[in-house]
């Protein structure tokens, strides 16, 4: 509803772009879809195995891991898994590691944290949404 008033309360001006993400497009006001406020709906699906595998290989760039990881594996695992959840997966793995005095992140530790990140991811989705007076 704030949204919506301040998109109101603008004046037409040349070189002003508004844009606006969301990850729950089911709860949005039809309102904000009218014409002359969002003109473009752009939607960007989950990645593919190959778009998992490269989000894996961005949040490990930093972590001392183990040689013996199998990120494809991972990437098959997780499917669904948005960026954010591999992002989940790859700190919960990092973790684990810490909780047991380690170094270095194994493969057990990442299929841990996969499983308990995609069980959660579950969860969540399954849930109904918010609801608004």
């Amino acid at each position: 509803m704030q949204l919506l008033a301040e998109l109101d309360g603008f004046n037409p001006i040349g070189n002003v772009k508004i844009i606006a993400a969301t990850n729950r497009p089911d709860i949005l006001d039809d309102a904000l879809l009218r014409p002359g406020r969002f003109d473009r709906i752009i939607e960007i699906p989950i990645p593919s195995q190959e778009g998992r595998l490269d989000i894996f290989k961005i949040h490990v760039r930093k972590m001392n891991i183990s040689k013996s990881i199998d990120f494809g594996t991972l990437a098959t695992r997780c499917e669904g898994a948005t960026g954010a959840d591999i992002k989940a997966i790859c700190t919960e793995a990092g973790m684990f590691a810490i909780r047991e005095d380690r170094d270095v992140v194994t493969m057990a530790d990442f299929e841990r944290s996969t499983e308990k990140v995609m069980s959660t991811a579950l969860q969540k989705a399954e849930e109904p949404g918010a609801m608004f007076a």
